[in-house]
């Protein structure tokens, strides 16, 4: 009965709806006790919208308010001087700022790797270093 169990759903990421409808719950027949009349039908639809628009969308991209705030963000150092050829490991590696190298969410898929050249402590770390 209602519409909080369809909007609720919504909110949780249904993208389809089955409910009943009848122009008079007076009128009678088999669904009528938990159909939805016009007006209720109207409220269901904007309320699924609203909960729908309220998810909102992902997005990790880089606002133009915050370009000038990367530089106080953590991002991936070289804890050591390291030679070409050198594996990378998470006690060579450090989240630090400021923020002028790799985020830290690339640390997973740099351990393991070998770098192309020389690198010295204190360095940020670029793909570019990395074989």
């Amino acid at each position: 009965m209602g519409t909080a169990v369809p909007v609720a759903a919504v909110a949780l990421g249904a993208c389809a709806i089955e409910k009943h409808f009848t122009l008079a719950r007076a009128d009678g027949g088999p669904d009528s006790t938990f159909s939805l009349e016009p007006d209720e039908l109207v409220q269901l639809i904007e309320s699924c919208r609203n909960a729908w628009v309220a998810l909102g969308n992902v997005d990790y991209s880089l606002k133009t308010s915050e370009e000038e705030l990367v530089r106080y963000r953590r991002s991936l150092y070289f804890m050591q001087d390291l030679k070409a050829g050198e594996t990378l490991s998470s006690s060579n590696i450090r989240s630090i700022r400021p923020g002028f190298g790799l985020p830290p969410r690339h640390l997973p898929q740099l351990i393991g790797r070998r770098l192309k050249c020389d690198v010295t402590r204190g360095t940020p770390i670029t793909l570019d270093v990395i074989d």
